[in-house]
């Protein structure tokens, strides 16, 4: 039996917050059995679902199929432990491999020296087995091996992203603090936006930056893999790669697209760069023609008659000195929602609560999630009609 169709635990990992989203996504995807973690969900399957979730998850980092649980009390019982595996079936002999490491409460210190004892385990297992050694070092251009050390207790397993998910590959403009692609579309996905999108409702991201939570929405709404754009995944490089099964996937999943999306997908921005990476970013993901592009203040916003979802990801001043000079951005954003987005349901994703007070809207609900250490909100709010003004948007 092929290494690929061999059974066993995998990790998809993902940030706090997130895990939700991400077992949703995967019930989706047909795992109906799932675990929930903390940064992750575990589900039983293959090497070759670790294919197709690479190419389909949208809310995970990375995919570590489980090689071996085992104990290993100090730094020699480990690379006991891994030399005794049969890594001849997974790395090339003239390959190339990496190893991630990450410890706690164990007899190293250091996870770079627990890497390291993993990579002389594997290297000295080829040494004797065919008096040669693949390579190693920390490029991804290889098979990518992950440790995770907890006390004596050891996992290892074989990275199968590389490069992380968050890297769909379509964001070559990156303007200014973008947002990361997987916290974009957890957050989408907590608006039910796939769900509303197929009734035909819109989505609006005022203070669009570089695009990513318009890209990420038009994404979902014309059902197109994340992963299409990525080049290549550290899956491709394991023994028994099968390149016409990926492929099959590949075509599967074009051929899943929808052509058409009914509701309206605009964004904006005041600054005329950022409109400009965005509108290349989305040209970039085979989404440019889904998204109407505007420059102007967010206020100014074209906002389409009928249901839909207005998202916005302010600035919420991590310097000293900023939150003052952001609370009439704030201000701002409440009086645009009440006068101009009636009928619509308002998202803001921030990291600072003192602002979002200056929102002056009731919240309907409050979700917490991770960018990077900053513990951060999306607020949800209902909108009911006000007086509208005119609005702008270009084609």
């Amino acid at each position: 039996m092929s290494i690929f169709n061999t059974k066993s635990s995998i990790l998809i990992t993902c940030p706090k917050g997130i895990p939700e989203y991400l077992e949703a996504e995967l019930k989706t995807l047909g795992f109906k059995e799932t675990h929930l973690l903390d940064a992750g969900v575990m589900v039983q399957g293959t090497l070759m679902d670790c294919m197709r979730l690479n190419l389909w998850v949208r809310t995970g980092h990375r995919v570590l199929f489980e090689l071996k649980y085992c104990t290993a009390a100090g730094p020699d019982e480990l690379y006991q432990q891994v030399a005794a595996m049969p890594w001849e079936d997974y790395i090339p002999k003239d390959g190339y491999f990496r190893v991630d490491a990450s410890i706690r409460d164990t007899e190293v210190n250091d996870s770079r020296f627990a890497g390291l004892r993993v990579k002389d385990a594997i290297a000295d297992r080829f040494m004797k087995l065919f008096n040669s050694r693949p390579d190693s070092g920390p490029e991804t251009k290889g098979v990518c091996l992950f440790l995770h050390w907890r006390g004596r207790q050891a996992t290892l397993y074989l990275d199968t992203t590389g490069d992380p998910l968050p890297r769909r590959g379509y964001r070559k403009r990156p303007h200014t603090a973008p947002m990361q692609e997987t916290l974009a579309a957890a957050c989408i996905l907590a608006s039910d936006w796939p769900a509303r999108a197929a009734e035909g409702e819109h989505f609006i991201a005022p203070m669009c930056g570089a695009g990513t939570l318009a890209i990420e929405a038009a994404l979902m709404a014309m059902n197109g893999a994340p992963g299409l754009l990525r080049e290549s995944f550290a899956f491709m490089q394991i023994n028994g790669y099968d390149e016409q099964a990926w492929e099959a996937l590949i075509n599967a999943a074009e051929d899943a697209e929808n052509p058409e999306i009914k509701g309206r997908i605009i964004a904006t921005d005041h600054d005329p760069e950022a409109v400009e990476a965005a509108r290349d970013n989305a040209r970039i993901a085979g989404v440019g023609d889904f998204i109407e592009f505007g420059t102007c203040d967010c206020a100014e916003t074209d906002v389409p008659e009928g249901p839909g979802i207005v998202m916005l990801n302010p600035e919420y001043g991590e310097r000293l000195g900023e939150e003052k000079a952001l609370e009439a951005v704030y201000a701002r954003i409440g009086d645009f929602f009440k006068q101009e987005c009636g009928g619509k349901t308002g998202y803001i994703f921030t990291g600072n609560s003192t602002l979002a007070k200056r929102v002056g809207l009731r919240t309907k609900s409050r979700r917490i999630f991770f960018n990077a250490k900053i513990e951060c909100r999306l607020l949800e709010y209902e909108l009911y009609a006000g007086t509208r003004k005119q609005k702008h948007t270009e084609s």
